[in-house]
């Protein structure tokens, strides 16, 4: 246990412990290169050294931006509740090519994001104390943006739900 006022010195490690630890990590979840870059730089490792790393990982499929992007979608979509614009915006920080996102986002079924954002939004509209429609509206508008939704989309769903209500 550190001591107060201590300061934590990172652990170095040669490039062969860092493969062989960045192989077990993705071997129990997916990563993307720039975790794995991240976690090398962390650990120390010289920058030609860790694209070497890398590389092999890639070589040997523990790392695959693809996968990755794709899975990151899935999860994203069905468990976090999020629309296209936040996923995008999230691939796209961890430094994951437009070529590969946007193949990742094909699998997206525009129909079930529609039904998603409905039955979200309803749910929320449920639980959501409002003054009136127009405060219930603002509320609405601005949580579904949060999450990464079109606007024009959020509209539709916002005043169906209104006209509902009313």
């Amino acid at each position: 246990m550190l001591q107060k006022g201590t300061v934590k010195t990172p652990r170095t490690k040669s490039p062969e412990q860092a493969l062989s630890s960045l192989m077990r990590i993705c071997a129990r979840a997916e990563r993307c290169s720039s975790d794995a870059l991240r976690s090398m730089r962390r650990w120390g490792l010289s920058d030609t050294d860790a694209r070497g790393v890398l590389e092999r990982l890639k070589r040997e499929r523990f790392i695959d931006d693809g996968r990755y992007a794709a899975a990151y979608v899935r999860e994203k979509m069905r468990f976090s509740g999020w629309g296209e614009r936040k996923i995008r915006a999230a691939l796209r920080a961890k430094a994951i090519a437009p070529k590969i996102i946007d193949e990742a986002m094909s699998q997206m079924v525009p129909e079930d994001n529609a039904a998603r954002l409905r039955d979200m939004l309803q749910k929320k509209a449920a639980k959501t104390t409002a003054r009136d429609l127009y405060d219930l509206k603002g509320k609405l508008v601005r949580f579904a943006i949060g999450r990464g939704f079109d606007l024009e989309d959020v509209l539709e769903v916002v005043e169906e739900i209104i006209r509902a209500r009313e």
